[in-house]
């Protein structure tokens, strides 16, 4: 199926519409009416009428990252930084994403570090990559790795440490229904990984 890949965030951070309306591929919409008769409603219903078109744009929306190479973020370096050879933190950065499992919610926040070689890349760069990652099916673990791996393969530097604290409506809405739970995971790499005062040093910058 060949759908428009216009939906990219242009770089000054403002979304662009993912889908125009008629674009919406029957198929997709047939699917979303489904799942709503199954669940128990009237797809004909006035105030679902439109939810499968709306469904079907706000899903182009949230997986947008699939369109992206995340690691185009990382291009452009710096290397005139007068000398800076310490650690970079940019802490708290807020992202959404859906789980693979059951495709809900994933909303946390994310700590990114790293410890440069020889450049550095400009800070909302590193929140870019998060949200190409994130803006996909994902389980927490594995976009706690692409990330960290995608700045230690294209910046090589030093270390590397990325935490993620997210929430997980699978769990907080469904199943067990256990809101409030908070699930963490950390990646470190190089130095941050081998050396247990740079890793204490960064953990501790980072607030964990």
């Amino acid at each position: 199926m060949n759908l428009p890949t216009n939906h990219g965030e242009p770089e000054n951070g403002d979304l662009i519409e993912s889908l125009p309306p008629a674009d919406v591929p029957p198929e997709v919409s047939d699917a979303v009416r489904t799942i709503i008769r199954w669940a128990g409603d009237d797809p004909d219903r006035e105030g679902l009428l439109d939810t499968p078109r709306r469904v079907a744009r706000a899903w182009r929306e949230y997986a947008r990252g699939y369109e992206e190479d995340p690691a185009q973020h990382l291009s452009r370096t710096f290397e005139e930084v007068g000398g800076y050879d310490e650690i970079v933190v940019l802490k708290d950065i807020p992202f959404q994403s859906h789980c693979e499992h059951h495709m809900a919610p994933i909303i946390g926040t994310a700590s990114i570090a790293y410890l440069p070689r020889d450049k550095v890349v400009g800070i909302s760069k590193l929140a870019r990559v998060l949200h190409g990652f994130a803006r996909r099916l994902q389980v927490q673990e594995r976009l706690t790795a692409q990330v960290a791996d995608c700045i230690w393969d294209h910046l090589q530097p030093k270390g590397v440490a990325v935490i993620i604290e997210a929430s997980h409506a699978c769990m907080t809405a469904r199943g067990v229904n256990t809101p409030g739970v908070m699930m963490t995971t950390i990646r470190m790499m190089g130095t941050f990984r081998e050396d247990e005062r740079s890793r204490r040093e960064v953990l501790a910058l980072i607030g964990c």
